[in-house]
């Protein structure tokens, strides 16, 4: 693509041609990448300036850049104010602006997104809708499945999935977007059909520094002119804000969900057990009845989210009912370990205060023995939250398996210490086993009958991070091989 193209619909830039313009075949960020005529980015980030990157990135490729000064190099140059906003927008210029032919739902919020996205999944595949999803657990259409470091991907890979998206027939995505996506602006580029919010609690302090400014970067995501429809938690004190907000502006459409508040979807819990729950849903005042195979409260609420989108893309009531009781579980969030001798342990992506809480709370509900909890927190992230945890683990459980998270550069007993912190507060009941591993042992030597064994932080997590590497690991993969081990369970 040719850059006088390329930057056509780019706001305050300016295209500066020095030596020879040629066509540009790549975008790139890294400037040790190898490519073929590429454009490459300069970008300011936490640690390093790629400004200074310039004359690697051309012996490697870069035939131009896009930058926020001119620079000395002899290549045609992209100026621009915020490059950051033109990684996106250029990206989405060079796939051919996908989204603007696709419905692309997107989904933010503390907790519930992962879960959210697969419930409307499920309901547009009922409806005979193919469709994609994009998130935490990786990206899927059709028969591919794409392992995904990020929650949201960086602008480049993002736009290039869209656009195959596209040519595979996808009609609908479903993509979970994270409060670091938007403060990078990475979705400036993603044209929405509609949003949802699902919640806002402490996370990610160790970078927004203030729960205000992560409530602001959440919340930019409904602005009227970036999203037409919004499914908002109206029990959620920043869903109500954020209605406010639109109501204000008078344009676009709110949708709110809730189990306390008046709303447009609500439900009504008929029968819960460990294994799920039977719901009749309420959706702008039409009725039906659906078995959720995902226990606990917040489960529902998801589903309410999900429902409730799924109404506003024209989806009959009878298809929202089938395929939230179509989906039978979701990979490492509130998931049930089958095993033959029925121990109760689900393996769950918990890794805040709220998020723990909530699962402790599910489960205690139906828990009739002692309610055990395997869980650690993440390392060089919030450390704020930690013995707020504990606190949360103590007062709920009765009795916790102290343990690696992904502990990356910090000693995993530093990271125990915090967490003990508020948990000694309320309880002694608790042992720190520091490789997880045998903290699982350790768990499931414990168990007995009636016992329900919660094992959270990780979910579906396929690794664990210990002084930048990522080693093999997964927590139902890991709790399966000991139970076999200890010739306790033959899976179903």
């Amino acid at each position: 693509m040719r850059l006088s193209k390329l930057v056509e619909n780019l706001p305050n830039a300016r295209l500066l041609i020095k030596g020879e313009e040629k066509e540009v075949f790549c975008l790139v960020t890294d400037s040790r990448e190898k490519m073929t005529d590429g454009l490459f980015f300069c970008l300011l980030g936490e640690n390093v300036d790629s400004h200074n990157l310039v004359g690697e990135a051309i012996k490697n490729g870069a035939v131009a850049i896009v930058t926020n000064r001119e620079l000395s190099y002899e290549i045609p140059q992209i100026i621009v104010e915020d490059e950051r906003e033109a990684l996106s927008l250029l990206s989405a210029e060079f796939y051919g602006n996908p989204s603007e032919r696709l419905k692309i739902i997107g989904i933010t919020g503390t907790n519930g997104k992962t879960t959210t996205s697969y419930m409307l999944a499920s309901i547009l595949e009922k409806n005979s809708k193919k469709t994609g999803v994009i998130g935490t657990l990786g990206i899927r259409y059709g028969v591919k499945e794409i392992p995904n470091d990020l929650t949201t991907p960086d602008p480049i890979f993002l736009q290039k999935i869209l656009s195959e998206m596209l040519v595979h027939g996808i009609e609908y995505v479903v993509m979970e977007v994270s409060a670091h996506a938007l403060y990078y602006k990475k979705t400036l580029g993603v044209k929405f059909f509609a949003c949802i919010f699902t919640n806002l609690t402490q996370d990610h302090l160790d970078f927004f520094q203030t729960m205000q400014r992560y409530e602001q970067t959440k919340t930019s995501l409904f602005y009227n002119d970036i999203c037409p429809i919004a499914i908002v938690n109206g029990d959620d004190a920043v869903g109500r804000k954020i209605g406010e907000m639109r109501e204000k502006e008078t344009v676009g459409k709110t949708v709110y969900y809730g189990m306390e508040t008046p709303s447009d979807a609500f439900a009504i819990v008929t029968e819960e057990t460990l294994y799920g729950a039977e719901c009749v849903l309420n959706i702008n005042d039409k009725l039906c009845r659906c078995s959720l195979s995902l226990t606990g409260k917040h489960n529902v609420y998801n589903a309410l989210a999900a429902a409730a989108c799924a109404a506003e893309l024209g989806v009959p009531l009878t298809n929202i009912a089938a395929g939230l009781s179509g989906l039978k579980t979701v990979k490492g969030r509130l998931q049930r370990i089958e095993n033959n001798k029925k121990f109760n342990i689900y393996v769950d992506f918990a890794h805040t205060p709220d998020g723990l809480g909530k699962s402790l709370d599910s489960l205690r509900t139906h828990c009739k023995g002692r309610l055990i909890c395997l869980f650690g927190c993440g390392g060089n992230r919030d450390k704020t939250k930690r013995p707020l945890m504990g606190e949360t683990v103590a007062k709920k459980a009765d009795f916790a398996v102290l343990t690696s998270d992904n502990p990356r550069y910090e000693d995993p007993l530093d990271i125990i210490s915090n967490i003990e912190k508020g948990y000694r507060r309320f309880s002694l009941k608790y042992v720190v086993v520091p490789n997880r591993e045998k903290a699982l042992e350790y768990a499931l030597d414990c168990l007995k009958k009636d016992d329900v064994l919660l094992v959270a932080g990780k979910g579906g997590e396929e690794y664990q991070e210990i002084m930048g590497i990522k080693y093999s690991f997964n927590d139902q993969d890991i709790i399966e091989k000991l139970l076999e081990k200890k010739g306790k369970s033959s899976f179903v």
